[in-house]
């Protein structure tokens, strides 16, 4: 018994899709956790149960055993106020910008991060990046310090993405103190040296389950955040240039990645900028509209990629191309509003479907590259492969499970298939994130839910009344009956 190993957590009896470079799948296997990394993972007849003594077994036998999925992007704040305004997609983004700058209060960070952590955890997301806002919120580091406790409570991974709204600067913000408005006045500098101070107070929290990327709203801020630039009316700024400076500059005194948006036409024109932010530790949201020439840029430059199927314009992102060309790509939810989950299989459904009709070609993205583009692609997006997305010995036991014995889910074979084309975010049975086991068999075990849906539902009603948000909640003519509303009506309210 002297070489007895202490393990925390031994799975054993499931089907282990590990991710790891050959892409293994192990019919019946196990799996090994000592503290917060994987020990061991092999076939069950290989395994001698007399090597470890473990304090808890699961028994995994009609469950597939798999790393945890990562959402390269998602926004914070968007939890407590999903599909309000959404039947006026045009100028719901203006609408819920005003609100994250004027009338949330501290507890609205607190009890969305909450919730948002919640859900991201029962879809089996274990890393989840969340841009504080619509537009980000980075005047003050109370947001991101209250989403960072959230998180940190519930017990999964966050990124979380602060830095400078679109110009012009000043710009407007407001705190509530004692139930009252007071509205400040603030220009870049300031801006950045919050995000600064909001490095310092919350990135490598909560054993590091937290950190912080600079995220600029985009990368060529004097460009149009709706889609693709044409290139004879796009050119840089000398803000621009500075913008991307200080980015730059920041993120290299913290060691830090950055993640912000793009469109086409930006790419091309941060590759004309000495601090263009492109390059291995960038991660670009959205990039839809993109030319041939900026794909190739892309590539050139090792710059990584996300995509949220479905999200704002009906523009493509080229995805295929992207991926063809040797980008990494992964696909997020851009969740969770205006009508989006952080269900991470919904979504790479929708971008197999968007890619299919554009070809018309139902041989692309097969299941195995999307599932690979919300697991150890999406970490290396994130430039955290080495640590997440694949189950492998020395990695972070960042691990989840799924019940396979649902009549959906059977019969059980080609479990790949089966993971791609049938599986829910609401099929995950068991989370376990940096050797914690956080939720088994659907019941949560790191927080009350039912208090996180109160207290989540209380400050959501708050919110509405303060930002008088009623009116954009109303039904708008022809939502019954009619194939189609009338959204001049709505506007014109």
């Amino acid at each position: 018994m002297a070489n007895t190993i202490k393990a925390d957590i031994l799975l054993k009896n499931g089907i282990i899709v590990t991710m790891n470079p050959n892409r293994e799948v192990i019919k019946n296997g196990y799996l090994v956790i000592t503290g917060d990394k994987i020990y061991k993972l092999g076939e069950m007849k290989t395994l001698n149960r007399s090597d470890y003594e473990v304090d808890q077994v699961i028994d995994c036998k009609n469950k597939v055993i798999m790393p945890g999925l990562i959402d390269a992007h998602g926004h914070g704040g968007h939890s407590l106020l999903k599909t309000i305004a959404s039947d006026t997609p045009s100028i719901w983004e203006k609408i819920l910008t005003e609100v994250y700058f004027h009338y949330t209060t501290e507890d609205f960070w607190l009890r969305e991060g909450e919730l948002s952590a919640l859900e991201r955890l029962k879809f089996g997301t274990t890393t989840g990046l969340s841009v504080l806002g619509s537009q980000p919120r980075s005047d003050d580091s109370f947001c991101a310090e209250m989403h960072a406790e959230a998180y940190g409570n519930v017990g999964i991974r966050e990124i979380i993405a602060v830095g400078p709204a679109n110009p012009p600067w000043p710009r407007k913000f407001s705190r509530w103190i004692d139930g009252k408005r007071v509205e400040k006045e603030v220009n870049f500098a300031v801006v950045m040296n919050n995000l600064e101070k909001t490095i310092q107070k919350v990135n490598g929290s909560f054993s590091n389950r937290i950190r912080v990327y600079p995220t600029p709203y985009l990368i060529v801020p004097s460009l149009d955040s709706k889609g693709p630039t044409p290139p004879d009316i796009s050119e840089l700024t000398e803000f621009d240039k500075k913008q991307s400076k200080a980015i730059r500059d920041l993120a290299a005194k913290y060691s830090t990645r950055i993640h912000s948006d793009a469109f086409g036409g930006m790419v091309k024109l941060a590759a004309e900028d000495p601090n263009g932010l492109l390059g291995p530790d960038v991660s670009l949201q959205h990039c839809k509209g993109l030319s041939l020439e900026e794909i190739k840029i892309l590539a050139d430059t090792d710059t990584r990629v996300s995509h949220a199927p479905g999200a704002g314009s009906s523009v493509r992102c080229p995805v295929t191309e992207l991926v063809n060309a040797g980008v990494k790509v992964a696909i997020s939810t851009d969740g969770t509003s205006p009508k989006t989950t952080f269900d991470l299989f919904q979504a790479i459904r929708k971008e197999r479907l968007i890619q299919q009709r554009y070809f018309n070609d139902s041989f692309y993205m097969p299941a195995g590259k999307l599932l690979e583009m919300i697991t150890i692609d999406a970490a290396s997006v994130l430039g955290m492969d080495e640590e997440i997305g694949s189950l492998e010995k020395g990695k972070k036991a960042d691990v989840i499970t799924i019940d396979m014995n649902q009549p959906h889910l059977k019969p059980l074979f080609m479990v790949i298939h089966r993971l791609v084309n049938e599986v829910s975010g609401s099929d995950v049975d068991t989370v376990i994130v940096d050797g914690n086991i956080l939720m088994k068999e659907r019941e949560v075990s790191s927080v009350d839910e039912d208090e996180i849906m109160n207290r989540a539902q209380s400050e959501a009603e708050k919110t509405i009344k303060r930002a008088n948000l009623e009116k954009h909640m109303q039904e708008p003519e022809g939502f019954w009956g009619k194939a189609r509303m009338n959204p001049k009506k709505r506007l014109k309210d």
